[in-house]
């Protein structure tokens, strides 16, 4: 995507890279951060490049704009500077201007907007697919026969007395097992829910999508760096809302080849029902 480069363009994404990603590692957030998770998907990068080119520059014009209208009426039109106020109830230029000005500040934010929606929905061929249930309060992922599965397993929130910062965990992120994707590869990712409405979050990966029961959601991401990538469910879903979090693990190709075959050993023994769902429902689900 071309960026808006405009000097009010330049100077807020330099704020934002300053205040929201000051040293910030890479799929997971740090205190006093503000801004956005470092990107590492194709999706994440274009949300950021909107976000900084597009949204961020119109909202801070807009902020100067209307506070220096308003420093400029309060000294200009006190009772003191203006004793004899105006008694003019219309004008036609100053109304056009102001229907017309917002119409096309939303026509160009819409552009880009859409774009990016298109691209988050036009599904490239999959090169691994995956399915995802939430629960109260954890995540099920299934890994279907014909990718290295069938086996399924429930991913949930270590408890603070298992913590180990040591070995990289962190508190209200960190699970008892992470899901694994391989590096620079599609994945689909298939999404429901069994009891009430969650939503799957990874922000470093631009992923966010509904998990609602009996109705299967379908996004993607292709992950550009290896490492650990977090989210949360997104969606108030009951008392440990908070405490459902989700963890990819991003490894290559050949380390994922290798997790498969382990992965089947250690889940062994679990249904391959709902997996050869996952696996061969690509054309019906429903795409938020």
């Amino acid at each position: 995507m071309r960026l808006f480069r405009t000097p009010l363009a330049i100077v807020a994404a330099a704020v934002c890279a300053a205040t929201g990603t000051r040293a910030a590692p890479l799929g997971h957030p740090v205190a006093g951060q503000i801004g956005f998770q470092k990107a590492a998907s194709p999706i994440a990068e274009e949300i950021h490049t909107f976000h900084n080119y597009y949204l961020l520059p119109i909202i801070v014009f807009i902020s100067l704009f209307v506070l220096a209208l308003l420093v400029y009426v309060i000294l200009r039109f006190n009772e003191r500077a203006n004793p004899e106020p105006s008694r003019t109830t219309h004008n036609t230029l100053i109304e056009v201007v102001w229907a017309v000005v917002p119409v096309l500040i939303l026509v160009f934010i819409a552009i880009p907007s859409f774009r990016l929606l298109t691209h988050q929905l036009v599904e490239p061929p999959a090169d691994v697919t995956m399915k995802v249930t939430g629960e109260q309060w954890n995540w099920i992922y299934e890994y279907p026969k014909d990718q290295g599965g069938p086996f399924s397993f429930t991913s949930v929130m270590k408890p603070e007395e298992d913590i180990k910062p040591e070995n990289g965990d962190i508190r209200l992120l960190s699970v008892d097992n992470e899901a694994v994707v391989p590096l620079g590869k599609v994945v689909r990712v298939q999404v429901t829910a069994t009891d009430v409405i969650h939503s799957f979050t990874i922000p470093s990966l631009g992923v966010r999508i509904d998990a609602v029961p009996g109705r299967l959601n379908e996004t993607w991401f292709k992950a550009e760096r290896e490492g650990m990538y977090y989210g949360q469910c997104s969606k108030l879903c009951g008392k440990d809302h908070a405490f459902m979090p989700i963890a990819f693990r991003v490894v290559s190709p050949e380390e994922y080849a290798a997790w498969l075959v382990k992965a089947k050993k250690q889940f062994a023994g679990t249904s391959d029902g709902p997996v050869s769902v996952a696996a061969n429902a690509s054309g019906t689900p429903a795409r938020q």
